[in-house]
């Protein structure tokens, strides 16, 4: 009978456990942010290109980060169209949605994995710099996977360096293709925030 009643005992005492809310994050949650601008340079139609743009993101615990950017082509890249004045120049950027893991950032050099999901507009332009733009532009999907080496300067500032590649789909222009536009890219990302 003694038997029997330490059993109910101790099952009745494992059922709370069993009943507890599963979560993707268990205990307190520490939370911080960051902004700031990004160069990225690589190939476009064949031609070297820069783009200038700014992410920012919720930090989620020191290790994963949710967050948004954007980024423009700075320099003239030259269209595969012809236009009434000869030649023409590319009018391309993007955004979206960025996922970021983050390893062991509590040392003073760091990786991180992130991924970007987005959509952009590429068109084309008469003058070679400039905004008169005589392009409808062309909506494209843009999958961007990327990893970052993070040096951490002070508290409030990192700096990050990696290498990302543009999987574009969707670019139905003759100024250029999706093949033209897809390809690898170096990346410098100055962080400011609460890390």
């Amino acid at each position: 009978m003694k038997t029997a009643t330490l059993l109910l005992a101790l099952c009745l005492a494992a059922l709370p456990a069993l009943s507890q809310e599963e979560t993707l994050f268990n205990g307190n949650i520490e939370s911080g942010g960051f902004g700031g601008p990004v160069l990225k340079a690589g190939g476009f139609n064949g031609e070297a290109g820069l783009l200038v743009g700014g992410r920012g993101g919720w930090i989620i615990n020191n290790s994963f980060i949710v967050g948004g950017g954007g980024y423009g082509l700075v320099n003239s890249v030259k269209a595969k169209a012809l236009g009434p004045r000869n030649q023409q120049y590319l009018d391309f950027g993007y955004g979206g949605l960025e996922l970021e893991y983050i390893s062991r950032s509590n040392k003073l050099i760091h990786l991180s994995f992130m991924t970007m999901i987005g959509a952009g507009g590429v068109g084309w332009r008469d003058r070679e710099m400039g905004y008169d733009n005589d392009s409808n532009p062309d909506a494209f999907f843009i999958l961007e996977p990327a990893v970052n080496a993070t040096l951490n300067v002070t508290r409030y500032f990192r700096i990050s360096a990696g290498a990302s590649y543009r999987y574009i789909s969707g670019v139905s222009s003759n100024a250029t293709t999706n093949a033209d536009l897809s390809g690898p890219s170096g990346t410098l990302t100055f962080r400011f925030g609460k890390f």
